[in-house]
C-alpha cells in the first residue's frame, strides 16, 4: 500500500486557517485497517501527485470506507485506510497504478516504511458537542 493520504492538517499556516479534522466515522465492524507507517527521503520528486492520485484511485476501490492520515514534525507519517471486506485491500494491493507507485516509493520516497493489516472487531468513537 501506497502512503496515499492528504497533506497533515495542523495549526493555521502559510495556506490559510486549519482545516477541522476529524477521524473517519465508525463503522460496523468487521472490517480491515491497512496501517501503513513511513518515513520520506528528502525531496518531493513526484511524491505529491502520485499521493494524490492514490487518495483518488482509492476510493474506487468497492469496499472502500475511509483513510486518514497524520504526520508527525519528526517526520514519521501514517496513514490508515479502512475497507469493508479483505476483497478490497487484495484488489488494492493488487491495483497497477497502486504498484508502480509502491515500485517508486521504495527506489525514491521512502527512508523506511511497515505495514499492518489487521481485521477490527470493535469500533467506537466519541465527538464534542458544539
Amino acid at each position: 500500500m501506497s502512503d496515499h493520504g492528504v497533506a497533515p492538517v495542523g495549526p493555521e499556516s502559510s495556506a490559510g486557517p486549519a482545516r477541522t479534522v476529524r477521524p473517519v466515522p465508525v463503522f460496523e465492524p468487521p472490517y480491515y485497517a491497512a496501517v501503513f507507517t513511513s518515513v520520506r527521503t528528502p525531496g518531493d520528486n513526484g511524491y505529491g501527485a502520485t499521493a494524490e492520485r492514490m487518495s483518488e484511485l482509492v476510493r474506487e476501490i468497492p469496499g472502500f470506507l475511509g483513510e486518514d492520515f497524520a504526520a508527525s514534525e519528526s517526520g514519521l507519517r501514517i496513514t490508515v485506510a479502512y475497507f469493508r471486506h479483505e476483497e478490497g485491500l487484495k484488489k488494492w494491493a493488487a491495483n497497477g497504478e497502486h504498484r508502480e507507485a509502491q515500485r517508486r516509493g521504495r527506489a525514491e520516497w521512502y527512508e523506511s516504511y511497515s505495514l499492518h493489516v489487521a481485521k477490527v472487531e470493535r469500533s467506537h468513537g466519541f465527538e464534542r458537542g458544539e
